[in-house]
């Protein structure tokens, strides 16, 4: 009692001005949530759209990002526009004018991946913000992969939300997601879990309280999140980027010779970071019945211990390899063998 009465409130409030460190923002506009998925259903919840307006997305959305948002627009009578990026990438600035040519006098919400997860490009979120808010137009980022890996300044982004997680590349608990919210928006903002809304140690009320007392819900994880910066802070951000993606350009090598396919985007840092998804050289009999994983993938993990994505999207079947500190290029020779072996 003493602990969630009287000192998690502070311990939360360090936490998040840990993490706002990192990301380049205010602890005051940070709240933990289980993750990313979680944030991205707050912003749902919250943002009141009507019959006839629109909620406008790529193609490179995360699927459970599309469906909370098919089902908010049915809820509200709205349209979900999912727009098509151009391909091949050329340019960030095609990608922006390709996109914005989407927003229409009817646009509630734009909802954009910071690091597209299936495929692992970097979209240039910075012109969408940037174009959208002189629109008057609302812009939610959808960011799991980017903390960490690239460097995330919210003080420069035209945004209302971001939303992300700290489980991946910076290697915190399961569990320690976060969202921000802008200043305009927080006072609106409610939680998919109605509990005691005000602060039980009693200080002034805070727009976070809605969401630190949901109940006895272990805050362990998210008190975790400055011990994971501290750690990978020790390595050097700076050298910790260099040296993924030094390893993912190679994956890129040996992959593209392996197959003869082409990468999705182009060879530069702007477009990928610690991640890269690469098409691979097998027949696509389409993606696995829902609830399954790709064989292909079984059997990496099964023969060879190898776990790493295997990819379905626009008809090609791909690989999208991650690389942390603890990898080297002979986990990556190791793939090409197992696919070699695998596939021929």
């Amino acid at each position: 009692m003493d602990f969630f009465v009287w000192q998690m409130e502070q311990h939360l409030d360090a936490a998040s001005r840990r993490l706002g460190m990192l990301i380049g923002a205010d602890g005051e506009g940070l709240i933990f949530v289980d993750n990313a998925t979680y944030g991205m259903n707050v912003v749902a919840t919250s943002i009141e759209s009507h019959a006839g307006e629109e909620v406008l997305t790529t193609n490179h959305e995360y699927d459970a990002v599309l469906r909370i948002w098919r089902r908010a627009c049915k809820r509200s009578g709205a349209k979900l526009v999912v727009r098509r990026l151009p391909e091949p990438i050329v340019s960030a600035e095609e990608i922006v004018e390709s996109f914005m040519r989407g927003v229409t006098n009817r646009t509630r919400l734009i909802v954009v991946s910071h690091i597209r997860s299936p495929t692992a490009l970097i979209l240039p979120v910075e012109g969408i913000c940037l174009l959208a808010r002189a629109l008057g137009v609302s812009v939610c980022i959808d960011g799991p992969h980017a903390p960490a890996m690239i460097p995330v300044n919210l003080r420069t982004l035209n945004y209302d939300f971001y939303t992300a997680s700290c489980h991946k590349w910076l290697c915190a608990p399961f569990g320690t997601g976060f969202l921000y919210v802008s200043r305009r928006h927080r006072r609106n903002l409610k939680s998919p879990v109605v509990s005691w809304g005000r602060s039980l140690g009693g200080r002034s009320g805070n727009w976070k309280d809605e969401f630190n007392w949901e109940g006895t819900r272990d805050p362990v994880a998210f008190l975790a999140v400055p011990a994971a910066i501290d750690i990978l802070e020790s390595a050097g951000f700076d050298e910790f980027r260099t040296r993924t993606h030094k390893l993912a350009r190679y994956a890129r090598g040996r992959l593209t010779e392996y197959s003869g396919l082409d990468a999705i985007a182009p060879d530069r840092k702007e477009w990928y970071g610690s991640m890269i998804t690469l098409p691979i050289a097998a027949a696509n009999d389409g993606p696995p019945k829902h609830g399954r994983s790709d064989p292909l993938q079984d059997a990496l993990w099964e023969q060879f211990r190898i776990e790493v994505p295997v990819i379905h999207w626009r008809g090609r079947r791909f690989v999208r390899i991650s690389c942390h500190l603890y990898n080297d290029r002979h986990d990556i020779d190791r793939l090409v063998e197992a696919l070699n072996r695998l596939l021929g």
